[in-house]
């Protein structure tokens, strides 16, 4: 069970890390001036290999998570409704990452109205649900 405790954790820090800089990424294209077309193409490929990268880090972190609940009973059973909340907080992480696909494509299109500023907010989005999921899980709140 600590091996794949250890490759959870590994993968989801993984993921967070692609979740925390493919919206800087975004910052920047938000920033690239009319007409700088080279710099926009060089920060669209960027985020795409990015986001794909990402994506792919989520897979085994969400399949050693569900591992680590169904296989080893982790979380189950009374007095584990931190777990509850720790799945809610990944479905939100789940709605973010699939909000970066839609914003990506958004870049690609040049349909993108936001600004930089927007995204920066945006980018502070992950701390946050990275936050709360480590107090849930090391604190136990409920």
């Amino acid at each position: 069970m600590l091996w794949i405790k250890s490759l959870h954790i590994v993968f989801v820090a993984s993921w967070f890390a692609g979740l925390f800089y493919l919206p800087r990424i975004y910052v920047n294209l938000a920033m690239v001036p009319a007409g700088s077309d080279a710099e926009r193409d060089r920060l669209l490929l960027m985020a795409r290999k990015l986001l794909r990268f990402t994506t792919l880090l989520a897979i085994p972190a969400i399949a050693f998570g569900l591992m680590l609940w169904l296989h080893y009973g982790i979380g189950k059973g009374p007095g584990n409704g931190w777990m509850h909340a720790k799945i809610l907080v990944l479905v939100l992480v789940l709605g973010y990452h699939h909000a970066c696909g839609s914003l990506l494509r958004k870049f690609e299109a040049g349909t993108v109205a936001r600004s930089h500023v927007w995204f920066r907010w945006f980018n502070e989005v992950p701390v946050v649900l990275l936050l709360v999921a480590v107090i849930l899980v090391v604190v136990k709140p409920f």
